[in-house]
């Protein structure tokens, strides 16, 4: 695919040690080294997108592009992280999977527990962030929904408190990929960040998935941007590279991000359709780095 002169501008940058321009598919992580990157936006990364590489091996290959970060790895494979010299920008391992979660109050003592025991381990790691997840509606009304939420992150919002640890809910679609989940739109989010009333609680603000059930992306941003502690990038339709083939205008979404006083990670969680899965990586790092 060929860049427009914005964006060939931005991966100039990016392709070092002999790399070619002229298309994405041209990057070769191989031979590049550490890359120069503007520094406004924070870079992170999901490594099950990736799944030809180890974690290993996949950290060496993000950190020569300039990610700063990996997430959604728990307390088994922080070591791998640390030995890259990589933050553990959205932690895991707490949850019991996506679809039984706060929502219903017979996941709770199981929830509690599991947080309970990963909370202290997060911070002992270093790391500030820890994912939790609503779980699917199963026929609840939203108010249902927020109040079993409410009750069930209260419980875990003092150990929460206690060692610095921000959790944090991922709004996702239930349209496309993640059907009946409750937590699947930005109002609920924010309402629900209202009531448990915690700083230590807030929003993982997915981009791709919040573009398909609401759309309305730069407004929603910025008017409940005090509610939002982490973001994730793809492109839609297809989940796939963050390019001209899709419809998220991704560098003017970064801007209004970064103009709210953002400084924290926005992590990329496309899964990549061309062969050269790392030079997808290095375009969507290119195209959000404004």
């Amino acid at each position: 695919m060929t860049f427009d002169s914005g964006r060939r501008s931005s991966f100039k940058k990016m392709l070092v040690g002999g790399a070619s321009l002229g298309t994405l598919t041209s990057f070769d992580s191989k031979n590049s080294m550490p890359v120069e990157l503007k520094g406004n936006i924070n870079h992170g990364v999901c490594h099950w997108c990736f799944p030809d590489y180890s974690l290993d091996d996949f950290c060496a290959e993000a950190k020569k592009i300039g990610i700063k970060g990996i997430d959604l790895i728990g307390p088994k494979d922080w070591e791998i992280l640390k030995k890259h010299g990589l933050d553990s920008s959205m932690c895991n391992g707490a949850e019991i999977n996506l679809v039984d979660g706060f929502g219903e109050t017979k996941f709770h003592d199981q929830l509690v527990k599991n947080y309970t025991e990963v909370i202290p381990l997060v911070a002992k790691a270093g790391y500030k962030n820890l994912i939790c997840f609503s779980g699917n509606r199963r026929g609840m009304d939203d108010e249902t929904g927020l109040k079993n939420c409410q009750a069930g992150l209260e419980r875990i919002m003092p150990i929460a408190e206690k060692h610095g640890i921000m959790i944090q809910m991922e709004l996702l679609n239930s349209k496309v990929n993640h059907i009946d989940y409750l937590c699947d739109r930005t109002a609920f989010g924010v309402e629900l960040c209202k009531r448990v009333g915690s700083p230590n609680f807030k929003l993982l603000f997915d981009i791709y998935h919040m573009q398909i059930d609401e759309g309305d992306l730069i407004r929603n941003i910025t008017d409940y941007h005090e509610y939002i502690g982490h973001y994730h990038t793809a492109g839609n339709p297809g989940r796939n590279e963050l390019g001209d083939d899709q419809e998220i205008n991704y560098p003017a979404v970064m801007r209004a991000i970064l103009a709210t006083g953002y400084n924290g990670y926005v992590s990329h969680e496309f899964i990549p359709k061309k062969e050269d899965k790392i030079a997808s990586l290095a375009e969507g790092v290119a195209i959000c780095d404004v």
